[in-house]
């Protein structure tokens, strides 16, 4: 679909504003020196059945704007991402929203997704170009991801080995039985909570995902297939900010978090 060829949106979306640190020639002479080497695959492919009131909920406003426009804006606002692939559910891949072309459409593609998150990633992955080294897989209903996250995720990958955003368990963990009686207090010193962005270097994740594909495996992130096969994965500090929305309530929260600062 060529840009002309885009329908107006019928609600104004606020576009990004230009990064601006040391005047524009310094901005300009900065990004032509960074090498556009990463791929963002965004997993929308969800029905939200959890939110309940038949809307998708990554095309559902939170803080100013659609779910789905947070995560592709911010991957877009970066100099070293050469494709952003949104993966989306069928039904919608073929006439996306139009809210979505008021991105870089030169560096938007839109993807089908399966009908299992680990489907959808390959089908991103599928869409990258061959320049892309470094691939970055990312949950839509996290819309307030932080660039301070994207920057440590991507950093590791590019030492040659798998990284996730995660958060350290702050929580006392009880194990319980079938009747809620509590079996064990579970050490969480070495504890972390996943989220995502996730980077890898490309030819890890799609050798992992070839080897689930062959061996009938599925996974609720891509680490897990990579730590299947041994291959090494981090944990980099991600965000409070990176807020998974599920339920109707994280609606509110997502609101609220909006206005915390970057980490």
């Amino acid at each position: 679909m060529s840009e002309t060829d885009v329908p107006r949106p019928s609600r104004d979306i606020p576009l990004p504003s230009p990064a601006r640190s040391r005047g524009d020639e310094s901005q300009i002479a900065l990004t032509s020196r960074v090498v556009r080497d990463v791929g963002v695959v965004i997993v929308a492919g969800g029905s939200g059945s959890r939110v309940g009131d038949g809307e998708l909920k990554q095309f559902r406003w939170v803080a100013g704007k659609p779910v789905l426009l947070h995560s592709v804006q911010t991957f877009m606002a970066r100099a070293d991402v050469a494709i952003v692939v949104v993966v989306l559910p069928k039904a919608y891949a073929a006439d996306p929203p139009p809210w979505l072309f008021q991105c870089d459409v030169d560096r938007l593609l839109v993807s089908t997704g399966g009908t299992a998150r680990h489907e959808s990633v390959v089908s991103g992955l599928e869409d990258l170009p061959e320049s892309v080294s470094i691939a970055v897989v990312h949950d839509a209903a996290r819309p307030l991801v932080t660039d301070g996250t994207i920057d440590r995720v991507i950093r590791e990958a590019r030492k040659g080995h798998g990284a996730i955003a995660a958060l350290p368990v702050v929580d006392t963990l009880k194990q319980v039985d079938a009747d809620g009686r509590i079996v064990r207090t579970v050490d969480r010193a070495m504890l972390w909570r996943a989220q995502t962005p996730q980077a890898f270097p490309r030819e890890l994740l799609e050798r992992a995902h070839i080897a689930a594909r062959r061996d009938g495996v599925a996974a609720t992130d891509d680490a897990a297939l990579l730590e299947r096969l041994g291959m090494p994965v981090v944990v980099v500090q991600g965000s409070e900010r990176a807020l998974k929305i599920t339920t109707e309530s994280d609606f509110a929260r997502a609101e609220a978090l909006s206005g915390l600062r970057d980490e």
